[in-house]
């Protein structure tokens, strides 16, 4: 028979290898499915406790370390989050479909509000951040900034046959604009840039031939929201190259730890973005890491990426606080890259800040020629934006377009992961430089245009034959799509009058009598620059307007919904007979290729606002 004592003992034992147990250390790893035992990619699997995350493989493999009872959770785009403690180190975790539609209730990161207490906020907010696994609630003023865009209009074939501009494609309005829907928000009208909504998402073009880095394919179709006109889809596409294949790479992380980026969706998502990148990098691959504040500092030296730890742990080591010396972090992150220039490698500065510059350069006229002065080292610049309520989207654009990069919004770990692991190459090489594309109308066949999108990105006709003019940059892998509106001959042109002409003889033939008689629509010309090269080459692309290609392909289907969708958001002069059951349907009609969901994600963001608007 057992004594008191023996029986107390025996108690405290269990006890103590329970709690031993409980906390212990462990790696947890498994697959990530959907309800059809299919993979998912790029899954989010974050410690709810610690905030450390990662995400799925190509085969929906993860792996994370962890504690024994701490709560993992399991995210992706179009599907409902699961909630799991960690309890034993292989877990296989099945993802539902979120086929709701927002009604009352419209998800704001990772709780839910009313949607009667959310919409019409503008002063003042209360948002929960999807940051972390954790709905963190924040106050903080809206003081965003966005540059005033211009809707581009239909322009007479007969007077300006020419329509030029850079490709310098970003994708940060559709994720911006996601945030504010997925907050309750309608989103600010000069924040939808429409060009970049519809590059946000892969379109299957095909590789380039003939050797060359970039490829041209264009493709018409019926107006959807104006059945008297015509769009045509102009797809460009630059060459793949493997990941393996991809140069070495010399990067400076320049990050925004002043006391603006305390915020839960800011500094701590930033940190968690770039640890998705370092997981990523080869041994042939550099790091530094630099830090601005009240002043700019270099926190860790050029390190070598298979030293993963070191930067993990300069990246945990940060900590907000101070005003914002933008201009001075951004002049120290070129001269660390400058320092430790790679010849033949990818050389880039990658920004992370919500904008709010203070302190010495912060103009958006001091950053663009402060910018201009150090594109001319070879150095690209990547600029991703983050948070919410001071977010400097104008300052952003500037920095991008000015120096030869590219502008990302990551309002998740999700978008980090789509941004700097699943498009690592596209976003961080360039396989042509200085791209600009230009079309010629034919006057026969087209009695007017106008370009969907591309306002801030307009050049002079003459500009396309200038190789000193500046333009945007392609990665490998990379596609871009424009969009033409175009009013056939016959049709009136919608375009405003003006008084007849007094010093000038007025022109009213409209026989054409002149004009070539080719059997051509238009003409796509791009011109490039390869990466070492200063002198330019140029591609032709003749469209035919005897080949009636109107019905529209899967792709074209979903790019002319995202368009639609883009110019109600804008409220713009030319949405015709558009409606928000015009955008589903039409997207609904490009689902069979979207293995990642977002597709999915954008009939449910159209779903979201046609609630707000009732």
């Amino acid at each position: 028979m057992k004594t008191t004592m023996q029986r107390a003992g025996h108690i405290l034992i269990a006890m103590m290898l329970v709690v031993s147990v409980y906390g212990q250390q462990i790696e947890v790893s498994g697959k990530v499915f959907d309800e059809d035992k299919k993979p998912i990619i790029g899954a989010t699997v974050m410690n709810k406790a610690t905030r450390d995350g990662t995400v799925s493989d190509i085969d929906g493999k993860y792996r994370i370390k962890t504690r024994t009872g701490d709560t993992l959770v399991f995210m992706y785009v179009g599907y409902i989050a699961r909630e799991i403690e960690a309890r034993k180190t292989h877990l296989d975790v099945y993802l539902k479909p979120d086929l709701g539609v927002l009604e009352e209730v419209t998800v704001v990161g990772f709780g839910t509000q009313k949607r009667a207490s959310i919409v019409g906020a503008v002063t003042q907010m209360v948002i929960t951040v999807n940051e972390g696994a954790r709905g963190l609630p924040f106050h903080l003023q809206n003081s965003e900034e966005y540059e005033p865009l211009k809707e581009n209009r239909f322009f007479s074939v007969s007077k300006n046959p020419l329509s030029t501009f850079s490709l310098d494609v970003d994708v940060a309005s559709y994720g911006n604009i996601r945030r504010m829907i997925n907050q309750g928000q309608l989103p600010e009208r000069d924040a939808v840039r429409v060009e970049e909504m519809i590059n946000y998402f892969d379109y299957d073009y095909p590789e380039p031939t003939d050797g060359q880095p970039v490829g041209i394919i264009a493709e018409t179709a019926i107006c959807p929201w104006n059945r008297s006109t015509q769009l045509v889809r102009i797809g460009i596409k630059a060459k793949e190259i493997a990941s393996e294949m991809l140069p070495a790479g010399n990067f400076v992380f320049l990050i925004d730890v002043s006391g603006s980026m305390m915020d839960a969706n800011k500094l701590p998502l930033v940190k968690a973005s770039m640890k998705l990148l370092v997981n990523n990098l080869r041994p042939k691959d550099r790091v530094a890491i630099v830090t601005y504040a009240g002043a700019a500092g270099e926190v860790l030296p050029s390190t070598s990426g298979a030293d993963k730890q070191k930067i993990m742990e300069a990246l945990d080591n940060l900590q907000a606080g101070g005003s914002t010396a933008g201009g001075a972090g951004i002049q120290l992150a070129y001269k660390i890259a400058e320092g430790n220039l790679l010849k033949e490698g990818n050389n880039r500065v990658i920004l992370c800040t919500d904008g709010d510059f203070n302190v010495g350069v912060s103009s958006a006229e001091g950053l663009e020629s402060l910018i201009e002065q150090k594109r001319r080292s070879g150095i690209y610049l990547t600029v991703l934006g983050y948070g919410m309520g001071n977010y400097k989207d104008n300052k952003l654009q500037t920095l991008a377009q000015k120096g030869n990069g590219n502008h990302a919004y990551i309002d998740n770990l999700q978008e980090a992961n789509k941004v700097l692991v699943n498009e690592f190459g596209s976003t961080m090489a360039v396989v042509a430089k200085d791209v600009k594309l230009q079309v010629e109308f034919n006057p026969n066949f087209v009695n007017a245009y106008r370009l969907i999108g591309y306002e801030s990105r307009l050049l002079e006709d003459e500009d396309f034959n200038d190789d000193t003019k500046d333009a945007g940059e392609l990665g490998p892998g990379h596609t871009i799509t424009a969009l033409y509106e175009i009013v056939p001959v016959g049709v009136e042109i919608p375009v405003g009058k003006v008084d007849p002409l007094k010093y000038q003889q007025q022109t009213t033939d409209r026989s054409l009598t002149g004009f070539s008689n080719t059997k051509e629509l238009l003409t796509v010309k791009l011109r490039y620059k390869k990466p070492d090269e200063d002198i330019s080459r140029k591609l032709e692309l003749p469209v035919s307007a005897l080949k009636k290609n109107l019905a529209a392909s899967t792709d074209f289907n979903f790019v002319m919904a995202v368009a639609m969708f883009g110019q109600m958001l804008r409220d713009s002069a030319y949405t015709g007979d558009a409606t928000y059951e015009k955008v589903v349907e039409l997207a609904s009609k490009g689902l069979d290729d979207d293995p990642n969901g977002y597709r999915r994600e954008f009939i449910r963001l159209v779903e979201a606002v046609k609630q707000l608007e009732l």
